[in-house]
């Protein structure tokens, strides 16, 4: 870990590259696991577009996975969850 990582609070490699978005009704979910310990932890972002500019939501559940790739998917689907569930009132 470089000074500045540590100046951060964080690793640079703690946390995945942000995925390419999937579509989802009018939003869009992107898929960015972070690391702990050997496991991947569920996380992402919801973005969705209105007049005034883009809104985000961001996310993380406890669900580890072994490696970023299961992690990336799990969370597109629970991105698809919290879009059904809560709608725009996430961005409240």
């Amino acid at each position: 870990m470089g000074i500045f990582d540590f100046l951060k609070g964080k690793s640079a490699a703690a946390e995945e590259a942000e995925g390419e978005a999937v579509e989802f009704k009018d939003y869009r979910i992107h898929a960015k696991p972070r690391r702990q310990g050997s496991s991947w932890l569920l996380a992402g972002v919801i973005r969705k577009t209105f007049p005034d500019g883009v809104k985000e939501h961001h996310f993380i559940r406890a669900d580890t996975f072994t490696s970023a790739e299961d992690a990336k998917s799990f969370a597109i689907d629970k991105g698809k969850r919290i879009i059904d569930e809560r709608g725009d009132r996430m961005f409240d």
